[in-house]
């Protein structure tokens, strides 16, 4: 069976790209009917940041992507459900402190005693002599009695992976197969002076015990990948299949970082994106399967998604392009699923407005927005009579005495419009366009000047929709006011 697995670490928001990350292991888990698990990676305790994890999980559910195993959020505590855990590695310590004394018993890592101060200096020298920066080795020479002495003392220390000699080769789903040197790699720290393990121990031990049969994570692990093979090897067991996906980019192809603006899911939540509008977008930062598609649903999503079709080089993120998805999916909501995403963003900047306006004014100005944010630049003109310069009612080569008018006239028949009239903005606009007709008058003449009264906006939606969302009273009010600016 497969078996996927997210493992962030708990040191802040899900960046983007860790989301799409999240995606592809959910996509392929899906795929073939496996288990998708979380596993929180909190060994980093200087960069640990409290209420990330309780973040992340908030964050996994609302986009859609809760796993089958690991931490999950009950009623505001972290729990965890499933067969492997613990799922935080942090309450995982005495499981890797038994591999990493393993390793060391069977002569493949060794204790290592050094000094930070020293392995600072050696750092130095060696780039000022410009060779490659990596361990020298020292506490590999010392005896089996001065190691005893040491640890006896209760010296602090760290055990370092003893890197064999040769080459390690692997075949990445992706790029295909990847050769390095193994005289390349350090003799990387397993276990830190704190009994914490690094990233590279808890990884695979993990892995392993989880039964994790992909790893898809991004491509700045690759260099890091030999280190991981080799720990398989060492400790006879089958390594998973790899994927490294490639960076996301900005604009300018430099790499996606904070500095650069939000990067962040749960900014581009707040920025009034809808989940499911996201993670399509992101689905396609390198991968598409159709050359013709851009909208797909998360069930074809799953049925298309392919590893091997992901590019290997960077991925723009272009906010455009998110735009225009975002405004895709919010036309497929009905106005009563729209009214409820964008409520909260109304309820945070402080506004009201009654629920049955509020219906109204999502029916007609949904076609218009990109994002749900949007609304809330829009509320104040619906609840009061917006202000403008007077000059923008009148029609193109028409002048002020004839805007009046026909406000006059619209106002008249707005104030005698049936009541059936009221229920249908196609009625409102079949009665004023034959009024109109009726009339030989040009519909620019009437309807601009109306549109205009109506919204104080040379944009907007047309005069039909706005009287009908606005009602006979508004309506009316705002046409008196527009003649009194005319005046």
């Amino acid at each position: 069976m497969t078996r996927t697995r997210f493992a962030p670490s708990p040191t802040g928001y899900l960046h983007i790209g860790g989301l799409r990350t999240c995606l592809y292991n959910v996509l392929l888990a899906r795929q073939s009917n496996g288990t998708f698990l979380l596993r929180v990676e909190d060994t980093d305790r200087e960069r640990y940041v409290p209420g990330a994890v309780e973040a992340l999980l908030t964050t996994l559910s609302r986009v859609g992507l809760a796993p089958d195993e690991g931490p999950v959020l009950v009623d505001g505590l972290v729990k965890q459900n499933g067969d492997c855990g613990p799922y935080i590695q942090s309450e995982r310590l005495p499981i890797y402190t038994e591999y990493a004394r393993q390793l060391v018993d069977r002569g493949h890592a060794y204790f290592c005693f050094c000094s930070s101060e020293r392995l600072d200096s050696l750092r130095r020298q060696q780039e000022i002599a410009k060779l490659q920066t990596k361990y020298d080795r020292r506490c590999l020479t010392l005896t089996h009695e001065e190691i005893k002495t040491r640890l006896s003392a209760n010296e602090p220390r760290v055990v370092r992976l003893k890197m064999p000699e040769g080459e390690t080769s692997f075949d990445d789903v992706i790029r295909g197969r990847i050769t390095i040197s193994n005289n390349e790699i350090d003799d990387q720290v397993l276990m830190k002076s704190d009994g914490f393990p690094t990233y590279h121990l808890a990884v695979v031990v993990d892995d392993h015990l989880m039964n994790i049969t992909h790893v898809i994570r991004g491509e700045e692990w690759i260099t890091s990948t030999p280190k991981h093979i080799t720990l398989y090897k060492l400790f006879g067991w089958e390594a998973p299949l790899f994927a490294h996906l490639p960076l996301i980019l900005n604009p300018d192809k430099s790499k996606l970082s904070k500095r650069q603006g939000d990067v962040a899911v749960e900014d581009f939540l707040d920025k009034g994106y809808l989940p499911e509008a996201l993670v399509n977008f992101v689905a396609l930062l390198g991968f598409n399967p159709k050359a013709d598609q851009e909208i797909y649903t998360m069930e074809e999503l799953i049925a298309l998604f392919d590893l091997t079709k992901i590019n290997k080089s960077g991925a723009v993120l272009d906010t455009v392009k998110l735009d225009w998805m975002n405004g895709q999916y919010i036309l497929k909501k009905t106005p009563e699923q729209l009214v409820e995403c964008v409520y909260p963003f109304i309820a945070r900047v402080g506004k009201t407005i009654e629920d049955d306006l509020l219906l109204r004014m999502c029916t007609i100005e949904q076609p218009r927005l990109t994002r749900l944010t949007d609304i809330v630049d829009l509320i104040d003109g619906y609840l009061a009579v917006p202000t403008y310069d007077p000059q923008l009612i009148i029609w193109k080569k028409a002048d002020a005495d004839d805007a009046k008018i026909n406000l006059l006239a619209v106002k008249t028949l707005i104030e005698n419009f049936d009541a059936n009239v009221w229920s249908d903005i196609a009625l409102i606009e079949s009665t004023i366009k034959r009024y109109i007709s009726d009339s030989g008058l040009q519909n620019g003449n009437v309807l601009w000047p109306t549109r205009v009264a109506l919204s104080g906006r040379s944009a907007s939606p047309s005069p039909f929709e706005l009287i009908w969302a606005l009602g006979k009273k508004e309506s009316v009010k705002r046409i008196e006011f527009a003649l009194s600016a005319l005046s």
